[in-house]
This record gives structure tokens, sequence and C-alpha cells, in this order.
């Protein structure tokens, strides 16, 4: 009887600080409701709870790295295409994340999910492909707009995989293809007109001068006779061929 008379109360004293000690880790913090109320935010460190009356939830304030499953996607030029993204958020607000929200993890993934599909159904193709870092920074600022009433922060949302059906990759590269042949066509066509534009230049500077013309002349000789083949020139003055274009003249 003595034994027990002693060991009872030690039992309870126990049970006590079992149910009334909590430790809490640097990144984390207690949400503590008294009477079903909210208290306050606590820790880090050693938190001191009334047993039976207070309870406490651990938050983390870690940053959660949440993948966003795929998504089907229509963009605004009608491609369907296949679209995953990964979230990086924390909580700013343990109050908020648990008050608010029944379950921060799920709302915040739901939330990316729809955020996702809407945001990119309203681009091209072509801007979900090379405008990835815009299209980031708009879901990210949705996003974080949205679920600040949940105490999160939404620190980052990087667009991972853009899948395309492989017969719309057959057009691309087409399309792709066609682009590159109407800048070939445009370079050369600038080409021919810089070259045509040169030649109009040294023609009136030639025709300033009738003796530049012929040692122009006598300057095509000199190449074409360094040239080995059966090409025949038959040489003609200036005055000459004058006189044929002109045969009234004088």
């Amino acid at each position: 009887m003595g034994l027990t008379f002693y060991l009872l109360p030690a039992i309870l004293i126990i049970a006590f600080l079992f149910s009334a000690i909590r430790v809490l880790r640097e990144y984390e913090r207690g949400v503590v409701f008294t009477l079903g109320r909210f208290t306050n935010v606590k820790g880090p460190g050693l938190i001191i709870l009334i047993p039976i009356i207070q309870q406490m939830v651990r938050v983390d304030l870690r940053t959660f790295v949440e993948d966003v499953p795929t998504q089907d996607v229509i963009s605004r030029d009608n491609v369907s295409v296949k679209v995953n993204a990964v979230l990086y958020f924390r909580i700013v607000d343990p109050q908020k994340a648990i008050l608010n929200v029944e379950d921060y993890l799920t709302a915040t993934s739901q939330l990316a999910q729809t955020t996702l599909r809407s945001v990119l159904g309203k681009h091209e193709l072509d801007e979900m492909l090379a405008e990835r870092d815009k299209l980031n920074a708009d879901i990210q600022s949705i996003l974080d707009e949205q679920t600040d009433a949940w105490g999160i922060k939404v620190a980052n949302v990087e667009i991972k995989h853009v899948d395309i059906d492989e017969s719309m990759i057959r057009a691309i590269a087409k399309q792709a293809e066609a682009e590159r042949i109407r800048r070939a066509k445009i370079i050369n066509s600038e080409g021919e007109q810089q070259a045509a534009e040169k030649l109009v230049e040294a023609g009136r500077i030639l025709a300033g001068d009738p003796r530049a013309m012929q040692l122009r002349y006598f300057s095509a000789l000199h190449d074409i006779a360094g040239d080995r083949t059966n090409t025949i020139v038959f040489p003609l003055p200036m005055d000459l061929i004058e006189a044929i274009r002109h045969p009234n003249k004088g």
C-alpha cells in the first residue's frame, strides 16, 4: 500500500509532463488552441501546455516542393499539349494556414493545377516554348496573390515539360523549314538589291568619262585572256560601237 501510494502520483506527474511539454525545432511553430479557441502561435523551443484544456498544431516553415501533375492544356491556337510544373512555397503565417484552410498542402496543389491550365490556355504554343520565364512569373504572381489569405508565400513556379503530339512536332518542323527558306530568299534578294545599286553607281561613274569605260574594257580583256578557255574575243573600238548604235549621227 505504501509503494502504491507513492507510485500513483509519480505516474500522474510523468503523464502530465508528457502531455504538457512540447519541444519545437527552429523551423517549426505551434498554433495553440485553448478550449477550442485560438490562443497564439508559439515556438521554437520549449512549449508548456495545459493538458486537456490546450491543444497545439505543428506547422513546418520550411519550403515545400510540390510536383504539379501533368495537365492537358489547349493553347489559344487550338493545339493540345501536356504540361507539368514544379511549385515552391512556404508558410509565412501559421495562424492563417491553420485557421483559414482545411489542408493547405492539398489546397495549394489544386490551385496550382487550375492556374496552370488557365494561364497557359491564354497563350499560343510558340509562347509556351519560347517564353517560359514570362509564363512562370505570371503563374507565380497569380498563385502568390490567391494563397496570401492562407498565409502562404509562393516563391517560384517552373514549367518542366511541354509535351506535344508527334504529328504536331512534324508540322512545327515543316514550319521551321519554311521559315528558314523564307529568310534565305530575303537575304538573297537583299544581296541582289545591293549588287544592283552598286552596279548602277559604277555605271554612273564610268559614264562620266568614255576613257574610263575603255580602260574597264581592256581590264575585262586581260581577265579573259588569262582564263584558259576557247573563248574568242573581238575587241572593237568604242567609237565604232557608238557609230553602230547611232548610224545617222554626224
